[in-house]
């Protein structure tokens, strides 16, 4: 899937702008704070209904404005709208039509997003590493939403029965969907990362060639032991802390080098190509499986990153066969590939360069 069209009015520091992107690598320059990163947040926010830098409409809205309007038309025709105003009250439209739910959006308009605050991925807690096994699962397994969805309704329920101190046979009806469903959704879980370590093995050899990194699947739980054992022996200590311990919700990506968490052996550099191999392998298994093309977004490439790396990773991004984002403040930065097109930011302006 491809933007053919993006139009943006009143969001953040651009008024009005209308662009045409390019299939393949697009480049996004201009001066710090000129609304390069805006560029990139506005695409995002048609994915999936919501900014990565701020939750707080006033700051994403232009000053004295009432509202932001985005929209996009992509390669298959299909159009996605989006009107939020000051009060927080939005409106989603796919094909004119309003959308039913967001994650229509996402399932329309696959994401990457590789940025300064992608090293939560590795450096923060595991809630990071779950929303991104379940994106990957999420566009491999059509059933994979409706899932995940009931396992968490079930899990709320369930923890509001344990802070009631509720009695083990009401529990037991719950934990027996819950147990369904969580097998699902880790059978799921699984079966996706499966296919990210076949698609990581060749990314990694190129970016870190002489680094052993292993990745493995937590399912959240002991693996020699049946979910449904988990529930019913953990009760009385879930009944005390009035929440559920252990279980699907709780599963995790390990990244280790030499039996070493990553984020305690790699330099900074080192971390940002594992974390861009990650997000380029989720590409991969996309277009392996659904046989789509993955947008990839890249926020301030050449930080942290020497020429030859800048270089690997723009051929990596290429090689994807996606469409491709990329900001800098210079172009020069980043000359070491052809661009299909180049975009100038400035005060809120963007400009398509001729060569």
């Amino acid at each position: 899937m491809m933007i053919n069209k993006l139009q943006l009015n009143h969001f953040r520091n651009v008024q009005a702008a209308s662009v045409s992107p390019a299939g393949g690598l697009n480049l996004i320059y201009g001066a710090n704070g000129s609304g390069k990163t805006s560029f990139l947040e506005a695409i995002w926010f048609l994915s999936v209904g919501r900014s990565f830098r701020s939750h707080l409409s006033q700051r994403i809205i232009q000053y004295e404005q009432p509202n932001f309007t985005l929209f996009a038309k992509l390669s298959n025709d299909d159009k996605i709208g989006i009107q939020r105003q000051r009060s927080g009250d939005h409106q989603v439209r796919i094909n004119g039509e309003p959308a039913k739910r967001l994650a229509d959006l996402a399932s329309m308009l696959p994401l990457q997003l590789i940025s300064p605050e992608s090293f939560t991925l590795l450096l923060d807690g595991p809630k990071a590493r779950r929303e991104f096994i379940d994106w990957g699962a999420f566009h491999s397994d059509p059933n994979f939403f409706g899932i995940w969805s009931r396992f968490r309704r079930l899990l709320k329920q369930r923890n509001q029965l344990l802070r009631q101190q509720a009695s083990a046979r009401q529990i037991a009806v719950w934990d027996k969907q819950l147990v369904q469903y969580g097998q699902w959704l880790t059978d799921a879980r699984k079966a996706w990362v499966n296919s990210l370590n076949e698609a990581l093995e060749g990314i990694i050899s190129q970016f870190l060639p002489d680094v052993p990194i292993q990745i493995s699947f937590s399912q959240g739980w002991d693996s020699k032991t049946e979910l449904d054992q988990i529930y019913s022996s953990s009760l009385e200590r879930d009944l005390q802390l009035g929440y559920t311990v252990s279980g699907p919700h709780k599963a995790d990506l390990r990244l280790r080098v030499n039996k070493l968490p990553a984020q305690d052996s790699l330099s900074r550099g080192q971390l940002k190509l594992l974390i861009c191999a990650l997000k380029i392998a989720q590409g991969v298994v996309l277009s392996r499986q659904q046989q789509r093309q993955c947008i990839f977004l890249v926020d301030d490439l050449a930080s942290e990153l020497d020429q030859a790396r800048r270089t690997l990773l723009l051929e990596q991004l290429q090689q994807t066969g996606g469409q491709v984002f990329v900001t800098a403040i210079e172009p020069e930065q980043l000359a070491m590939v052809p661009w299909d097109k180049k975009f100038h930011v400035e005060q809120g302006r963007i400009t398509e360069q001729q060569d």
